[in-house]
């Protein structure tokens, strides 16, 4: 900010400090995620994937309609990634014997648990990097970054994202 301010005197640059930071610690929070990912043998599609499966509830079946909307990603990225899934053996998919045009997609055992030990050693990492706060730092930021995502989805206008 100080270099800002000699080289371009009166330019506004209180936001830095905030949204600087914000981008600096997304930079770094998804470098380890993907770390962490690599290490356990699975892409952030997948990730993504079986993660929005298990979180479905049993049965863990979804349509693949479903999952395009809830990834917030392409038919043909949904696609790409069911046929990597499927390979893997992590998922299952059939024809719905009720609405022969729709296909379902269900978490095998196989894509069960890997996705349960993924989740699991994603959230002990997550618990190591926040040591540096204490559980009330933690809290008090969790609510301040809701609140400033939420005013941001209302001024972008980014209404499909949910807090």
């Amino acid at each position: 900010m100080t270099a800002w301010l000699r080289e371009r005197p009166g330019t506004r640059v209180e936001s830095m400090g905030v949204m600087t930071r914000v981008r600096w610690i997304a930079k770094l929070l998804e470098d380890d995620h993907r770390r962490v990912l690599d290490r356990l043998g699975i892409d952030v599609a997948t990730r993504d994937l079986l993660s929005t499966l298990r979180r479905s509830g049993p049965p863990y079946r979804l349509t693949a309609g479903e999952l395009t909307r809830l990834s917030w990603v392409t038919t043909g990225a949904t696609s790409q990634r069911l046929v990597r899934a499927e390979q893997q053996e992590f998922i299952r998919r059939y024809r719905n014997p009720d609405q022969a045009r729709q296909v379902l997609v269900e978490l095998t055992p196989a894509g069960h648990r890997v996705i349960d030990a993924t989740l699991d050693a994603l959230l002990d990492r997550e618990q190591e990097l926040l040591k540096g706060l204490s559980e009330g730092e933690q809290d008090q930021l969790a609510d301040l970054l809701r609140l400033l995502l939420t005013d941001l989805i209302d001024r972008t206008g980014a209404r499909h994202w949910s807090t």
